[in-house]
């Protein structure tokens, strides 16, 4: 084996990781249902975003996840009260309850609404110690009001990579959303369905793969050595005084 210290000297051998199957194996699996929260970004009183979520909540259920969708109805624009708000507070909660995630936007001006941007904004990538969305696995859709796009699913996995989370590889797409809900609100047979179920097995299967297991995924190299320069640093400190 060659010698690490020799050909990388950017390296600090002590610190770096060779992951192992053993490595991921859990001390003890989970034995709650995976907790997914859902999140949808349409106020109107006939959002087929929210339509879209709920069908993908009855979906996850019949899997046997506990599922929570929060209603983003007078949540303040990010930044214009304080933290201790009684919705930011309850969507942060929510997010640090939850194992998996599932976003969905309607397409508006080739993007994605304010009023779920407004949610991400909420969610920091850091709080303290912990962090409310990494390691947690997401999935992304979308409805259109006319022919089928993909801008806003693929707007969404650029926020899920930002915010640290495990996006899945599949994804849906509903085109002509009016045409594929009934009047009591719930989505007629077609492709499109068939593709939602496949996206919520995915995100199902993921979610029961990471849980118990993110501390290890999420661990880096890099934070690790900022670790221990900071300790370093905090007791040279202490020794000036």
């Amino acid at each position: 084996m060659f010698d690490l210290i020799e050909s990388m000297p950017n390296i600090a051998p002590q610190l770096m990781d060779i992951p192992t199957l053993d490595k991921l194996a859990t001390e003890k699996e989970l034995d709650h249902p995976p907790r997914i929260l859902l999140l949808y970004s349409s106020l109107r009183e006939r959002s087929f975003s929210r339509l879209l979520i709920e069908e993908a909540a009855r979906l996850l259920t019949h899997m046997g996840a506990e599922v929570r969708i929060f209603n983003p109805i007078e949540l303040p624009i990010a930044g214009s009260v304080p933290e201790s708000h009684p919705k930011v507070a309850e969507l942060r909660a929510l997010s640090m309850w939850s194992e998996g995630q599932v976003w969905c936007s309607p397409e508006r001006h080739g993007a994605i609404t304010a009023v779920l941007k407004n949610q991400i904004d909420w969610i920091p990538l850091e709080h303290g110690a912990i962090r409310p969305s990494q390691g947690r696995t997401l999935a992304v859709m979308q409805v259109c009001g006319g022919s089928q796009s993909f801008n806003t699913v693929n707007t969404l996995r650029l926020l899920g990579r930002w915010m640290r989370m495990f996006t899945i590889p599949n994804q849906s797409s509903v085109p002509k959303a009016y045409e594929e809900f009934d009047e009591s609100g719930r989505m007629k047979p077609s492709p499109y369905y068939d593709r939602l179920v496949d996206v919520m097995e995915e995100l199902f299967k993921f979610t029961l793969l990471l849980r118990g297991r993110v501390e290890y995924m999420t661990d880096r190299y890099s934070e690790r050595k900022q670790q221990v320069v900071d300790v370093v640093k905090k007791n040279l400190a202490h020794l000036q005084k």
